[in-house]
C-alpha cells in the first residue's frame, strides 16, 4: 500500500532544512577554535549613508480576521491556520536612521476544501532602525501589489504591511534574529459582496547580510 505524503507537512519540512542550513554552517565557523576572528565590532551605533542590507526570511503565516466591505466578519475557511511565508529584501541606508528597498515574498495556506492559497506579494519598503550594542532593531512599512491564486483563480491587487524586526549582529557581514509582520491583503471585486480584506499574522526566522 503506498501512503501519500501530506503536503502541507512537506512545505513545512522543506522550510525547515532551508532555515537550518545557515545558521548550522554559522555555527560550526563560530566554534571552530582554530579560526581567529578577523572583526572586532565597532560600538558606533549608526549606519552610514551607502550602508546596503540583502535579506532571507523563512516563517509560518496566521490568518487572523476577514471581513467584507460591509463590515462584517467571515468565518475563517483555512484548515489547519497555518501556512507558510517566505521573503526576499533588499534595503540601502541613506543615514542612520532611515532606509528604503523592496521585497518579493510569497506566502501559501491550505482551505478546508483541501486546496491551497497562494499570494505573491511585490512592493517597495521604507523604514527606520535602532541599534543598541550588537543588537539591531528596524521597523518597516512596506507597500505594493501582489497576486492571489486559488484553483482556477487569479486576483490582482495591491498589499500593505508593517513589520518589526530584532536582530543579533553576529559578525560583520551577518546578522541572526527574528521578525513579525502584519499583512493587509484587500480583495476589492465589482461586487461589494464579494470583496473581503484578508489580515494576516508573520513570525519568521530571518539572516540579514551587509555589504
Amino acid at each position: 500500500m503506498q501512503h501519500r505524503i501530506n503536503p502541507f507537512l512537506a512545505r513545512v519540512m522543506i522550510f525547515i532544512l532551508l532555515i537550518s542550513l545557515p545558521l548550522s554552517l554559522f555555527a560550526q565557523e563560530g566554534f571552530d577554535p582554530d579560526i581567529e576572528p578577523d572583526w572586532e565590532y565597532q560600538d558606533d551605533g549608526l549606519y552610514d549613508r551607502g550602508d546596503q542590507t540583502f535579506v532571507i526570511s523563512l516563517g509560518v503565516t496566521f490568518p487572523t480576521f476577514f471581513i467584507n466591505n460591509a463590515g462584517k466578519l467571515n468565518p475563517n475557511k483555512f484548515d489547519p491556520s497555518v501556512g507558510g511565508t517566505g521573503s526576499l529584501n533588499y534595503n540601502y541606508y541613506f543615514g542612520p536612521y532611515f532606509f528604503l528597498g523592496g521585497e518579493i515574498s510569497g506566502l501559501f495556506i491550505h482551505t478546508l476544501g483541501g486546496n491551497t492559497l497562494f499570494i505573491i506579494p511585490l512592493g517597495l519598503k521604507a523604514g527606520t532602525q535602532f541599534v543598541y550594542k550588537r543588537f539591531e532593531f528596524p521597523i518597516s512599512l512596506t507597500l505594493g501589489m501582489c497576486w492571489h491564486t486559488y484553483i482556477n483563480m487569479v486576483h490582482y491587487g495591491m498589499y500593505l504591511k508593517g513589520g518589526v524586526a530584532a536582530y543579533f549582529r553576529a559578525t560583520q557581514d551577518w546578522s541572526f534574529g527574528l521578525s513579525s509582520e502584519w499583512a493587509w491583503f484587500p480583495q476589492w471585486t465589482n461586487d461589494k459582496n464579494q470583496s473581503v480584506n484578508g489580515n494576516f499574522v508573520h513570525l519568521m526566522l530571518t539572516a540579514r547580510y551587509h555589504f
